[in-house]
């Protein structure tokens, strides 16, 4: 594996422990229903980053698309995290806009 991809790899490995954070904080805030979007990119986007984390791992054919798919996903998330002042929506969005860029490095 390349130097890149162990980048990347990582980056998408923070990315999941932020977003698994971030979900299990949103479903237990007073509003939580004013989260619902989030906490829906929030499993998307771990989703999303443990399968181009497996794409780096076997070197998959498809890895480079896997990476660009994952870095729209990771970029809506962030985008969607930074709206909500929360310390775990900022730290997600920070893990998530770290990891769509290392995605997009991969990808090109």
């Amino acid at each position: 594996m390349t130097q890149h991809a162990e980048t990347c790899l990582e980056a998408c490995v923070s990315c999941i422990e932020a977003f698994n954070t971030c979900f299990s904080r949103c479903l237990i805030e007073q509003a939580h229903h004013d989260l619902s979007g989030c906490i829906r990119l929030d499993r998307e986007c771990a989703d999303m980053c443990e399968l181009a984390a497996k794409a780096m791992q076997t070197d998959s054919p498809f890895m480079k698309q896997i990476c660009a798919l994952c870095a729209d996903v990771c970029e809506a998330c962030g985008t969607e995290c930074q709206k909500h002042d929360h310390g775990h929506c900022q730290a997600c969005a920070k893990a998530c806009i770290a990891c769509a860029a290392e995605c997009r490095k991969m990808a090109a």
